[in-house]
């Protein structure tokens, strides 16, 4: 008695079981049919849009740099996030590691490296010069990668009216652009003061900081 009682159930069990299977070939157009109205009716994730160059102020950038000075080459990783408060900057070797940070504001200029080192200047160029060997004009190249005069004298444009070539005093500056929007970021910017130092960066992505910080 006790073998037919479980023999009926799990006769009933399979039954289900195939009940179920059968009704696949019939459920599942109407459940997918379900999904796809259903992800249809979602609206689509918008991409960042940035402001024009013009008016961008506080920015962060992640990109690649080589450097030419004298005999001396280098080159690696640099991100690098500027507001109208001071910039930060973390250079990184080729494959990712760090190699040194710089925090600058108005008032000072501090350069961290990845052995816990410090140094401090009162501004960027005056504190690369000293630890690096070179001047770095951090405050005129804030508007060269967004392809800002800012007092330089525009040489070149493309047929978008985009900046191709600056000249500002010794410094000779030189774009290129991935697109043709006509208000595309530069994505890739050379520097050459009088052939002593040259830097290349390519700009891997752009970013606009949160209107807040925007704001001085």
């Amino acid at each position: 008695m006790k073998f037919r009682v479980q023999w009926r159930v799990g006769c009933r069990w399979w039954a289900k079981c195939f009940f179920y299977v059968a009704l696949l070939p019939t459920l599942l157009p109407t459940l997918l049919s379900t999904l796809l109205a259903g992800c249809a009716g979602m609206p689509p994730v918008a991409d960042p849009v940035m402001p024009a160059r013009a008016v961008l102020e506080s920015f962060q950038l992640e990109g690649r740099f080589s450097l030419r000075q004298d005999e001396q080459n280098h080159s690696g990783r640099l991100s690098w996030r500027h507001t109208a408060d001071g910039d930060e900057l973390l250079l990184a070797s080729p494959f990712g590691q760090g190699i040194a940070g710089i925090v600058a504001d108005a008032g000072q200029a501090i350069l961290t490296t990845s052995d816990g080192k410090t140094f401090a200047a009162p501004d960027v160029p005056s504190l690369t010069g000293q630890v690096l060997g070179y001047r770095l004009p951090l405050k005129s190249l804030s508007d060269w990668v967004r392809g800002r005069a800012a007092g330089a004298e525009v040489v070149a444009r493309d047929a978008l009216g985009r900046p191709l070539q600056l000249r500002h005093e010794d410094w000779r500056i030189e774009y290129a652009y991935d697109d043709e929007d006509p208000a595309a970021f530069p994505a890739r910017l050379f520097a050459e003061r009088s052939g002593a130092f040259e830097l290349r960066l390519r700009i891997d992505e752009w970013s606009a900081l949160p209107a807040q910080e925007n704001q001085p």
